[in-house]
């Protein structure tokens, strides 16, 4: 969620540590061979689930659709270059949130810090409990934010916190993904740059969430903390093979292996953060994309994740009559 970026640099730039590059292990890799082509049979199973770019048709409206990577990764110089033909042809750039979006965002915060606060009663401490909590204060402490402020963070903030290692935070304060490349080209060229949706939606995703499914969300990710780095590089290097699927269904596997784990309960719980995270957000961008293909060509980039699924954009656009081609990259 590229959106979330100008909160994350909040912190970031005031962060007292520089961390060394990341030197994570591809989790993948690791996997027993039965594991792993269970994992990617299960993965395959989805509509669309391998490939980054593609080209929807219909009649003579034209949409390049490229799924991207938020964080920056010198491999997108190879992306960007082969980008570059479909940009210099298009009308219009969609993206999740573009430069007006972002400025929208840090005003919000600027006027109102409860966008990512609570006040200053309870809070973390109390709901997660003495030993959650002190792992919880422990991993963001690494991440430059003390106790203090910890402890009044909105859950969903703290979850993406810990979605990125310690190792990576200069990169995301980069902000130099895939997404913000291709937004500075249009600017170059004077291209017009259109968000698929408003510039609050991140600080609303998980409104939809219970209380319980929030700290769920938190517990997960601190189960997992020690392997982050791990995970950021099996990540990336899913995506670059084009099979961002696979991610979401090994952190389902990840998440089931874990100490006590219900996988039926676990199920549940994705399914909710599916809907909330993506499946939601695809329809809503679904007449957008539309209205640009009409006024094309254009070019769409977004989280690769949005691509594939039942309910995936590929999907949506098949079933509203696009023939869609995979691009070679």
């Amino acid at each position: 969620m590229r959106c979330l970026m100008p909160i994350l640099l909040c912190l970031l730039l005031a962060a007292p540590v520089v961390q060394a590059q990341c030197a994570g292990q591809n989790i993948l890799e690791s996997l027993p061979p039965q594991a792993l082509a269970d994992l990617a049979a299960q993965s395959e199973a989805r509509p669309y689930s391998k490939g980054n770019f593609w080209r929807a048709t219909r009649r003579d409206q034209i949409l390049i659709l490229a799924g991207t990577y938020h964080l920056g990764d010198p491999r997108h110089d190879t992306t960007l270059a082969r980008l570059q033909p479909y940009l210099d042809t298009a009308t219009t750039l969609l993206v999740e949130a573009g430069p007006a979006e972002e400025a929208a965002l840090r005003d919000r915060m600027a006027a109102d810090p409860g966008t990512m606060m609570g006040d200053a009663s309870g809070g973390l401490a109390d709901q997660l409990g003495p030993d959650d909590w002190a792992r919880l204060s422990s991993a963001l402490l690494q991440r430059g934010i003390p106790s203090s402020l910890s402890a009044r963070l909105r859950p969903w903030f703290v979850s993406m916190m810990l979605s990125i290692p310690p190792c990576a935070l200069p990169l995301a304060a980069q902000n130099a993904g895939l997404d913000r490349r291709l937004i500075k080209q249009a600017q170059t060229r004077s291209i017009r740059i259109t968000a698929l949706e408003p510039y609050d939606t991140a600080l609303n995703l998980f409104d939809g969430l219970t209380a319980e499914q929030q700290l769920t969300m938190i517990r997960t990710a601190l189960a997992v903390e020690d392997r982050a780095a791990d995970m950021l590089r099996t990540t990336s290097d899913a995506y670059f093979a084009g099979e961002s699927r696979l991610i979401w269904d090994l952190n389902r596997l990840l998440t089931d292996q874990l100490p006590g784990a219900d996988p039926v309960r676990n199920a549940i719980e994705f399914a909710a953060l599916e809907q909330t995270l993506i499946t939601a957000r695809n329809q809503s961008w679904l007449p957008i994309l539309e209205g640009a293909a009409e006024n094309g060509p254009a070019l769409a980039a977004f989280g690769a994740l949005h691509l594939s699924g039942e309910n995936g954009v590929l999907a949506l656009l098949d079933r509203a009559g696009f023939t869609l081609t995979p691009l070679p990259f």
